[in-house]
């Protein structure tokens, strides 16, 4: 064997890189990165979710429909407050609306907003 030779088991290269980068493990399935417009929409997505108040409102909405009125005096906001979060929780698809006379009807859009909102609160519940 050659002096300048490398050993079969080189230590890393730095201390940053990861030990288990030299160790073999099991193939990892194939799996495509999405694309770019759809990374960019669940991002909006979060940043929407992201807000205290627009948060505690899809809370509240995922027990079922409310009108506007209703969340206003529910939470003490303004109408306007309360439509101005509204409008910005519908533009990124989380809720849906229904008019009846002169009131306007929400509710979450589908299953996973209500599984989103659902999960997030029980992982920001649990203790690590």
């Amino acid at each position: 064997m050659r002096d300048d030779a490398e050993p079969a088991h080189a230590e890393p290269a730095s201390p940053l890189e990861p030990a288990c980068a030299h160790e073999p493990h099991a193939p990892r399935p194939a799996r495509e990165a999405s694309p770019p417009i759809v990374v960019e929409r669940a991002a909006a997505l979060f940043r929407a979710l992201g807000d205290t108040a627009r948060l505690s409102l899809l809370e509240r909405l995922a027990g079922g429909e409310y009108c506007v009125t209703e969340l206003a005096e529910a939470t003490g906001e303004g109408l306007s407050t309360i439509s101005q979060r509204l409008r910005t929780l519908r533009s990124e698809r989380l809720l849906r609306r229904r008019r009846v006379g002169k009131h306007v009807y929400y509710t979450l859009a589908d299953h996973h907003v209500v599984d989103l909102i659902r999960s997030a609160l029980e992982h920001a519940q649990e203790q690590h």
